[in-house]
């Protein structure tokens, strides 16, 4: 309904002239008001005046259209377009835009010429003695005289000139006017002492509260009788919002900002070198997250008590990945994120590679990148704060509780936006990015923590490969598109990594360097037969007795090693390196360990008793069985890893006498899927979803708006008979109904068997339900299809 003069009355009115697509943009912007779906349009605007919605509506406002929502605040109710613009001087013209915004988001109603602010966000943006205006106006004089005698206001108007009245509304009308008013205005101030206008110009821009001893100055007395200063309290004044507006020359705000902060570049790098620079790092992060879950397969850390992960470990991984402890959070928690890592939930509870590393792995080197920055993107667990304490001054460990932080994904995507929007190559200064983003989102009450999550996501894009040299790589771009497009990504980056090598360099001193990334099979061959030393733009493997005897044990025999050597390297096999994978070859498996608790066998009896005469192995409390063996109680493990210690190279054997091949052990847990985020509200409901909702709300409208008479069914049915139609016959109808926003009639059997007829509005037939506008029951309801026994179409008169 609308006044005579075209403007809707309430916000309900409003909404009732918006079309579809701006009411389900609304729903859109403003998810929480379809939990569950408003029955009508009155219902729609009464959940969007509730104080939780209101507050979520202004946080996603910018900073011009939040100024506009807090001068709408203090301006008149309704407010005139022009009255607005003169609050705003410098924003004329964004100021159509800010307040297309309020209206999308149902924060104002009205025309033009009486533009509404809702009651609930005037209430959150009103100044009072408690809560101050973001613009630092005071009340109103109407406001700040609220209590005071009629006679006092009288004594006011004779002392600023202006002639009594017969009523305190006509009294307060008659200030008004006088401080509205700029030449009498300033005409009155000119009469002021200078130390009266000192103090005026103190909280001219806010705070508007002052305070004063219970005997004031002289000058404050000439404010107090002028109505310029207000009584706010036993010792408190107050400037009246109107002689503020005079002293800022009718401006809301000190510093209006109509326009986002420009973001340029401070460093400007070909597209090639970000590109090649970027790519090198995509490729490091994949070969780290692969280096972390090999050395934590064999090694799994144990889950704390209170969960996650220990310092201790995390110390140790930083060690093996040759990282600081704060990146190697990071990389543990992208492949937690991943569903690469996860607990496996034992007994003795330890965090472990999954089934879906093994997968990850058998994944393209891009590929194996874009499933990282998904999980990246998506993820609301923040790395940076590990180390940090919580609100009850615990600290957060690395895949432990609390680290979950809803702004993460949204602010990742929207600082890569916004990388995006400079020239290609160009690098932005983060400074200028972080007061983009405090304009944009203002109110988020997380200021704090959006500073170090704009630093954290720099850091960590450039890590990912996602930026090279601080500008958005190339191949990054397709990441930004609608449906972020990961595979897009991935296989623009595919030419830019590099070939993976199928040779390496020995050298005589023992070592072997990889110039480049290696082919798997043979990075985890050579991986078995050497230890990395150094890792770099080449990788330095060193080889010696003990990771000679590594590769023995996993089943390998000498001349398999001289081969596999021979075949991988680029330069002769070193003499040094063929004379110690012989020796230590000569000597694997000539002493056997099995089981007595334990026992030592071998043929050389002499071996035997050199080993037994060694005061080293007096801990293992050995003694001769036999010529040829030694019996001892300590478990077999420790019996090979104490002999391999003194120098020997023992080999374990089964029950039956047969050399057992030790492999690492590759521990993984069971199935698990990837941590899911913690949702920022409710979820962004999809297109299908809208649509259906605004046809709901338009049915439970016209029902609750429009004088409604049910007719009479077309199929003629005995009184009280329900209508009858096949399953196929309901269906077709049913969907029918759904195109065309017709209403039917339907005859229903409920859970306890009661049969009742019904008159409904259908707008959507999925999975066996029918969601639809009950006309018999005034709500939005869902109807099992299996429990209708038929239906009809309405008759037409």
């Amino acid at each position: 309904m609308t006044s005579e003069t075209g403007s809707p009355r309430t916000l309900a009115d409003e909404l009732r002239s918006r079309p579809d697509d701006a009411l389900a943009e609304l729903l859109r912007t403003r998810p929480d008001l379809l939990s569950p779906v408003p029955g009508d349009l009155t219902q729609l605007a009464t959940r969007a005046g509730t104080r939780a919605s209101v507050v979520r509506a202004l946080e996603r406002l910018d900073r011009f259209a939040l100024q506009t929502a807090e001068a709408l605040a203090v301006a008149p109710d309704p407010c005139p377009f022009g009255t607005l613009a003169a609050l705003l001087p410098g924003g004329e013209d964004e100021l159509p835009r800010a307040l297309a915004d309020l209206r999308a988001q149902a924060l104002i109603w009205g025309r033009d010429d009486r533009l509404r602010l809702v009651r609930t966000a005037r209430e959150l943006l009103t100044p009072s003695a408690t809560t101050p205006s973001p613009t630092g106006l005071g009340p109103s004089l109407a406001e700040a005289s609220v209590g005071m005698s009629p006679g006092r206001l009288q004594e006011i108007l004779t002392a600023a000139g202006l002639p009594t009245t017969h009523d305190p509304v006509s009294a307060l009308a008659a200030l008004v006017q006088l401080f509205t008013d700029r030449e009498r205005m300033a005409a009155l101030l000119a009469q002021a002492p200078a130390e009266a206008t000192a103090m005026l110009s103190k909280l001219t821009w806010g705070p508007p509260y002052g305070e004063v001893s219970t005997s004031p100055s002289a000058p404050v007395c000439w404010l107090l009788d002028r109505g310029l200063l207000l009584p706010a309290g036993p010792r408190t004044v107050v400037l009246p919002r109107e002689a503020a507006l005079h002293l800022r020359n009718g401006r809301a705000h000190r510093d209006l900002e109509p326009l986002a902060p420009v973001i340029e570049s401070s460093a400007v790098h070909t597209v090639k070198t970000v590109d090649t620079t970027a790519a090198g790092q995509a490729f490091t992060a994949v070969g780290v997250v692969e280096e972390l879950l090999k050395e934590w397969e064999s090694s799994a850390p144990a889950v704390l008590r209170a969960g996650g992960l220990g310092v201790r470990d995390l110390k140790r991984t930083a060690v093996a990945l040759d990282v600081s402890e704060e990146e190697a959070a990071f990389w543990i928690e992208l492949a937690y994120a991943a569903g690469l890592l996860a607990s496996d939930g034992e007994t003795d509870e330890r965090y472990a590679p999954t089934p879906g590393y093994d997968d990850w792995l058998e994944l393209a080197p891009q590929r194996r990148w874009a499933a990282l920055i998904t999980a990246w993107l998506s993820a609301t667990r923040v790395p940076g704060l590990v180390g940090t304490r919580d609100t009850k001054g615990r600290t957060l460990s690395a895949l432990g509780p609390g680290l979950d932080r809803t702004l993460a994904p949204s602010l990742r995507r929207r600082m890569l936006e916004l990388l995006a929007t400079l020239p290609e190559g160009g690098a932005p200064d983060g400074a200028a990015v972080l007061a983009r983003l405090r304009w944009e989102r203002p109110l988020r009450a997380d200021g704090a923590l959006r500073e170090r999550l704009c630093h954290w996501t720099l850091t960590e894009a450039e890590r990912l490969g996602l930026t090279g040299r601080g500008a958005l790589a190339g191949y990054a771009r397709p990441l930004l598109a609608a449906g972020t497009q990961v595979e897009a990504a991935a296989a623009q980056l595919a030419p830019l990594l590099p070939e993976p090598l199928d040779h390496v360099l020995l050298q005589a001193d023992l070592t072997a360097v990889a110039p480049g990334p290696l082919e798997r099979p043979l990075a985890q061959a050579l991986g078995v037969l050497a230890d990395i030393e150094s890792k770099g733009g080449a990788t330095v493997y060193r080889f010696s007795p003990g990771s000679v005897r590594r590769a023995l044990d996993a089943g390998r025999t000498a001349t398999d090693l001289h081969a596999f050597l021979a075949t991988h390297s680029r330069t002769p096999v070193p003499q040094p390196l063929t004379y110690l994978i012989d020796d230590v070859a000569r000597r694997h498996g000539h002493l056997r360990v099995g089981a007595a608790s334990s026992y030592v066998r071998c043929d050389d009896d002499a071996l035997l008793t050199e080993i037994l005469a060694d005061k080293r192995s007096a801990p293992l409390r050995l003694r001769l069985l036999a010529p040829t063996v030694l019996a001892s109680p300590a478990a077999p493990d420790q019996l090979l890893t104490r002999l391999r210690e003194m120098g020997y190279a023992p080999a374990a054997e089964s029950a039956a006498g047969d050399v057992l091949i030790a492999r690492a052990d590759a521990h993984r847990t069971p199935p698990r899927s990837a941590p899911e985020p913690v949702p920022d509200g409710p979820p962004q409901p999809d297109t299908t979803l809208l649509t259906a909702a605004v046809r709901a709300i338009r049915a439970g409208d016209l029902a609750a708006t429009a004088p409604h008479r049910v007719k009479a069914p077309r199929q003629a049915t005995p009184d009280g008979a329900l209508p009858r139609t096949t399953s196929a016959d309901t269906l077709a109808t049913m969907q029918s109904a759904v195109l065309t926003g017709e209403a039917v009639w339907i005859g229903y059997v409920n859970a306890d068997g009661a049969a009742s007829q019904r008159v409904i509005a259908p707008v959507r037939v999925e999975g066996g339900f029918v969601t639809a506008y009950d006309h018999t029951a005034d709500e939005v309801r869902t109807y099992p299809l299996h429990r209708i026994t038929g239906v009809a179409e309405l008759a037409d008169g």
